[in-house]
């Protein structure tokens, strides 16, 4: 039975929901959500949220729907106009509303806002995983599991095969014997998997700006990638002139200075799949982070790794292209020729905060 209570409750919370919706691009690209993530939690904040509701004046002698007025007047005294006294007030102020949404829904209000295709994993790469299925019957087991309609069947047949059962007084009390119990089966299932690589060029040409640009496209990455695949693994990779795998928090903090290589990335990351990710086994994704800056001597060894050996494994290689004012910016110009009908490259270039939001949709808009 739903009660008055928990359909006020349920009103609330799609009223919630949609103003987090309508905001949401503001979210994305102002990254209010960054550093408010729990373990499986987000807390948002909104501001005070008004619930409409009648507000009676005094009668004046005039019957509902009766006098002058157009739509959208308020209903009553009419506020009094005029400038306020100055002085301080002592009402209430107004309150910022703080909600917990899990990441599962916040993926979802992602994905309904950008209109993103849910992910189809390639059919090769599946991980067999555990799995408890309550498919048979056995005689012992915890009460906690004990089959009743089972039960009752065996104790009413023993009674009627003993003359015990009396139409008028039909009363059955299963003995030991009787009680039968559900139990369970462990069978290996087949199980998407997925390996999001993160690589970004950290040179001196990439600042403050430029990382947090990328943290927050990242994260919302991430909280797509979750929704789709039960096991995501994230792995991150740094380079100037020389790449290395490193920790988050490296990821975002760590800052060189000196030239850039960009197949030293590259390189790194082909390795890695190769020793622990196995195209045959997993999903893979790459999303890569610079300011386009690269030597031009290097471009074509970059371009030679990417073909050879990334994009055959990849399900999707994303290159986001972060301005800044100091690199080059030609590198995306440079992909985009090579690769111009690779399906499986997709670049985007991001000159400020307000373009996260179309580079997270053009790297997952295309459901792989």
């Amino acid at each position: 039975m739903i009660t008055k209570i928990d359909r006020d409750h349920g009103r609330f919370q799609e009223i919630v929901r949609g103003r987090i919706k309508r905001d949401l691009k503001k979210y994305i690209t102002h990254g209010e959500l960054i550093g408010k993530k729990g373990h499986d939690l987000v807390s948002i904040p909104l501001p005070e949220i008004e619930i409409p509701r009648f507000r009676f004046g005094e009668n004046q002698g005039e019957a509902v729907a009766q006098g002058d007025g157009e739509p959208g007047d308020e209903i009553g005294q009419a506020a009094q106009e005029g400038p306020g006294s100055g002085e301080a007030g002592e009402g209430e102020g107004r309150h910022i509303l703080e909600v917990e949404l899990t990441i599962e829904e916040l993926a979802k209000l992602l994905g309904e806002e950008l209109e993103l295709p849910r992910v189809e994993p390639r059919g090769v790469r599946l991980m067999p995983s555990l799995k408890d299925r309550y498919t048979s019957i056995r005689h012992v087991g915890p009460e906690s599991l004990r089959h009743f309609k089972r039960t009752y069947l065996r104790a009413l047949k023993r009674t009627v095969a003993a003359g015990e059962y009396d139409p008028g007084r039909p009363i059955i009390v299963p003995e030991r014997s009787d009680k039968m119990y559900r139990s369970w089966r462990t069978r290996y299932e087949p199980e998407s998997n997925a390996i999001a690589l993160y690589l970004m060029d950290v040179s001196g040409s990439m600042g403050e700006e430029q990382k947090a640009i990328v943290r927050t496209e990242a994260f919302w990455i991430d909280a797509w990638l979750r929704s789709q695949y039960r096991r995501l693994e994230v792995r991150y990779g740094v380079h100037d002139v020389v790449a290395r795998e490193v920790d988050e928090e490296a990821f975002y903090h760590t800052r060189e200075s000196g030239g850039t290589m960009i197949s030293s990335a590259y390189r790194l990351a082909a390795d890695l799949l190769r020793r622990r990710y196995p195209a045959s086994d997993w999903n893979v994704y790459i999303f890569q982070f610079s300011d386009g800056d690269n030597l031009a001597s290097d471009n074509e060894r970059c371009f030679e790794v990417l073909e050879e050996e990334l994009l055959p494994a990849v399900n999707q290689f994303a290159y986001g292209q972060v301005k800044s004012l100091y690199g080059s910016g030609e590198f995306k110009r440079h992909l985009d020729e090579r690769f111009e009908s690779a399906e499986r490259l997709v670049t985007t270039e991001i000159n400020d905060r307000e373009e996260i939001y179309d580079s997270i949709r053009a790297f997952l808009g295309k459901g792989r």
